[in-house]
């Protein structure tokens, strides 16, 4: 399809934004507005919203690495959920990050403290999303996909995900037939997407295994959320999925981050059931069954003392946590490397611990890894730093940091001056990462009102939910959960759709 997607005439672009902003508005693609579109001061009520950056076109993705995505998610719910189990690896893990990662220390201590005084809570819930990238050799073999990075908490874009595949449905039977390059109803293929629902449905199986209300108070769900959240509908569709089952009835309710000591108190007893008390809703009384995290990722949402006190208040309740802190920390750059460091006769695969041995499962998986290396003072560290600080060689890497939300790595000739501005004994608390070359794409991304068109690189990412028990070490739900496309303009270094580099897309498999 070389001449996909097609051109379109100025018109035909006028005619394509209107139906696209208002279908956005109309099925809550959107988020509330930056500074930059409207100044703070002129919506003080917070009633505004607009549209998504989202591409004109699903954009062309090998199906054979859209399939290959696909079927090893549920592998790698199975080997995170193993991972979190491991708390001897992980606290390796954490010492080895060492004090250079204040953030990661921090987070160790909320869980050794509850690990003291006993967990009550053994179950734990992952929404994860595995991120990739088409990886496109020289050497003439065909194309495959490779993992960027696994989040284990806060995996957005799964409400406005499943949404972007509607629209483009939409689009491709009303739209693209009335193009004077058209597209005949019925020729692109565009996968089900059931994002939303697949991760509510993560959530609410969890809602089920906390099993009855042990206080006299009815069961809920808490997302956890930032203030201010401009991403907040994707948010949304989420929790009105959780509400739409007849059977059991959820309430959800949205708590930030910075009022969890505020309006949450641990019962009274052994069980540590957490309560809560909506301010909205004074009267009223909710037993937490699950906390779902959007929030608590970053160093920003803990300014002070009190919101480590928070976390550590949640830890030790009875709520299942979405993650845990030990979950949390096996999403870290540094769990990545380990599990890519290839095998030898001295270094078995740290997969083999993790996954059954017979299992094609770590072949499939190991596939997915590029090349990432330490920055420590092993062999393959001091090899790492050797490339990290040549200005030439470090042109084909990306360094980066133990932090989740977008806009934190540092790209090819920025690496050696960055960690020449950085203390030599924090070095060991970034990876290097050599650079996936994507094959090229055109789109044409519809921002705020405006056309860009250009060449593009797309982020696929595929969701999973999983709950397991860390103490007798079953998986009791390992699901898949409909994917992400993101696609930002191939001059961006970052992607992050909230942090206003990347847009909302979607697959035509080819």
């Amino acid at each position: 399809m070389s001449n996909y997607p097609p051109e379109i005439t100025p018109s035909e672009g006028e005619r394509l934004t209107e139906v696209v902003k208002d279908w956005a508005l109309a099925h809550g693609l959107t988020v509330r507005p930056p500074p930059a579109v409207i100044a703070a001061e002129a919506d003080p009520a917070g009633i505004l919203a607009t549209a998504v950056p989202v591409t004109l076109f699903p954009s062309p993705f090998p199906k054979v690495c859209f399939d290959q995505g696909v079927a090893v998610q549920k592998a790698y719910n199975e080997l995170y959920a193993s991972i979190s189990q491991d708390e001897e690896f992980l606290a390796q893990v954490v010492k080895e990050i060492g004090d250079s990662d204040d953030f990661i220390t921090e987070l160790w201590k909320v869980h050794l403290r509850v690990k003291e005084e006993g967990y009550v809570q053994h179950k734990s819930l992952g929404l994860f999303r595995s991120d990739y990238m088409v990886h496109q050799d020289g050497t003439g073999s065909g194309p495959q996909i490779k993992q960027v990075e696994f989040n284990t908490i806060a995996s957005s874009f799964g409400g406005l995900s499943s949404q972007t595949s509607s629209l483009h449905k939409y689009l491709s039977s009303v739209e693209y037939p009335l193009l004077e390059n058209s597209i005949k109803r019925g020729t692109l293929e565009l996968p089900e997407n059931g994002s939303a629902a697949g991760l509510a449905s993560g959530i609410k199986q969890a809602f089920i295994e906390y099993g009855p209300s042990s206080t006299s108070h009815r069961k809920c769900v808490i997302f956890l959320v930032q203030g201010g959240e401009r991403n907040i509908f994707d948010q949304r569709h989420l929790e009105y999925e959780l509400q739409q089952s007849e059977e059991p009835l959820i309430p959800v309710f949205r708590l930030p981050f910075s009022e969890i000591l505020q309006h949450t108190a641990i019962a009274e007893g052994s069980g540590r059931q957490l309560l809560y008390r909506p301010p909205q809703l004074p009267s009223h009384t909710f037993e937490v069954a699950v906390i779902y995290m959007r929030s608590g990722y970053g160093p920003s949402d803990y300014p002070d003392q009190s919101a480590w006190e928070a976390r550590y208040h949640l830890e030790r309740s009875a709520a299942i946590k979405c993650p845990t802190v030990l979950t949390q920390v096996a999403g870290t750059k540094k769990v990545q490397q380990v599990l890519a460091t290839p095998e030898t006769p001295s270094n078995p695969s740290v997969l083999s611990r993790y996954l059954s041995k017979n299992s094609a499962s770590i072949a499939d998986l190991a596939n997915t890894f590029t090349n990432i290396y330490p920055l420590d003072d092993t062999e393959a560290g001091l090899k790492a730093r050797k490339i990290a600080v040549d200005p030439e060689l470090c042109k084909g890497y990306v360094l980066k940091p133990q932090r989740e939300g977008g806009g934190n790595n540092i790209y090819r000739s920025n690496i050696p001056p960055f960690l020449k501005s950085v203390p030599e004994s924090h070095w060991p608390s970034y990876i290097l990462m050599e650079l996936i070359t994507p094959p090229p794409v055109r789109n044409t991304i519809l921002r705020n009102g405006k056309l860009e068109q250009g060449g593009v690189i797309c982020e696929l990412g595929i969701y999973g939910t999983c709950i397991w028990d860390q103490k007798s070490k079953v998986i009791l739900h390992n699901e898949r959960a409909g994917y992400l496309l993101r696609t930002k303009g191939d001059q961006s270094e970052e992607g992050g759709v909230a942090a206003g580099f990347g847009c909302m897309d979607s697959c035509n498999l080819v």
